[in-house]
């Protein structure tokens, strides 16, 4: 028997699901009549950057791989990220770094978090390959969780340098924090005692580093590009600022090992995460239980050229297996198509990026009907 969820639309789900992202990429996909995912796998910030531009009005999620794109540019406020963030806010679409991380879980969340990068900042959506098991999946939910308590404050350091005081300038020896040392120059260059004279003094310097957490001016755009006149998709509020996470379940790639008993190993660690897995990259609908409301992204979609629609959509000749909107959409049962190279390769990517569109909602529409 069929799941509930496919045929619910994407508005009846946004009434139930309990994940604040999904609840807003629900209403995103009703908004702008789209359920597409460009795969944006090029070379270069320039060119990644020109076609989220171009593209963003059909899409509702945009992949990345940073680490394949030269040119990223890592500054927090205005780098490549900044600028992401600031098209997703103009056009309407979710950020997904296709990081795939698969470590172990405290390696992971130094990924996520951590480094040049800090993928956390910028990217909405990202992803995880289970084989490591469910640790990493509770280490990046715990990640993003603290990330969350953090995220309205900004990071004030103070760094105060100085020389210990000689004992007769301090009411004790515990004043300084230090020791005296007898055989320390004082700064004007003379000694404790004469009988220090002749031998090489040293000074003592004491360097202390404080952090603290201040309320930060404007949570929300402090970390993109704070430009004015910065334009805001109509329509729907700004995506919340919680995380989500997409395991990934099953890939369209020929011969992958990832077998039915690893599948349900990702299923049971999304079920007991609930709070930050949004769903699986998948070539299938894997809700099964009555509560189940995941999203299911799927890669591997192309359609047939547009002067030849009855044309076999075959491989890519490097283990990549195509299917079209409709096989996915509507006889699998995923919610999101991801294509890549049918759009970026088309000598009209706009054009093609909504003949994309179309085409997903339309296999949508027939399913819930």
């Amino acid at each position: 028997m069929a799941h509930a969820s496919l045929k619910k639309t994407y508005a009846k789900r946004a009434e139930t699901v309990k994940h604040p992202l999904s609840l807003y990429l629900y209403k995103l996909m009703d908004l702008k009549a789209s359920n597409l995912c460009l795969s944006a796998d090029v070379a270069t910030a320039r060119e990644l950057l020109w076609i989220a531009d171009k593209v963003g009005p059909s899409i509702v999620v945009l992949k990345t791989h940073y680490d394949m794109v030269s040119g990223w540019d890592f500054h927090p406020e205005h780098g490549t990220g900044a600028r992401l963030a600031a098209l997703a806010r103009k056009h309407g679409f979710l950020i997904f770094e296709d990081r795939k991380f698969g470590d172990i879980g405290n390696t992971v969340e130094l990924q996520y978090t951590s480094g040049s990068a800090r993928i956390i900042d910028w990217a909405h959506i990202v992803n995880v390959n289970m084989v490591p098991g469910k640790a990493s999946v509770t280490s990046l939910a715990n990640a993003a969780a603290r990330w969350l308590e953090r995220y309205p404050y900004e990071v004030r350091t103070s760094v105060t340098v100085g020389t210990p005081l000689r004992d007769e300038d301090t009411d004790d020896e515990g004043a300084s924090g230090l020791s005296p040392n007898p055989n320390a120059k004082d700064i004007e260059g003379g000694s404790n005692d004469k009988a220090s004279e002749g031998r090489k003094g040293s000074i003592v310097s004491v360097t202390t580093v404080t952090q603290q957490y201040e309320p930060a001016h404007s949570p929300r755009f402090g970390r993109g590009i704070a430009e004015e006149g910065e334009q805001l998709f109509a329509g729907v509020e700004e995506p919340p600022l919680e995380r989500g996470l997409l395991i990934l379940a099953q890939m369209s790639s020929q011969g992958n090992f990832m077998n039915a008993e690893y599948t349900k190993a990702c299923v049971e660690a999304a079920r007991e995460h609930k709070e930050f897995v949004m769903g699986f990259i998948s070539q299938e609908s894997l809700n099964s239980e009555e509560e189940d409301d995941f999203i299911h992204m799927t890669p591997g979609c192309q359609l047939p050229p547009e002067d030849d629609d009855m044309a076999e959509v075959k491989g890519d000749g490097k283990g990549q297996q195509y299917n079209t909107p409709q096989k996915i959409i509507g006889i699998a049962g995923a919610d999101i198509v991801i294509v890549g190279r049918g759009i970026l390769k088309a000598g009209d990517p706009e054009h093609e990026a909504e003949r994309y569109r179309s085409a997903a909602w339309k296999a949508y529409t027939e399913r819930v009907r």
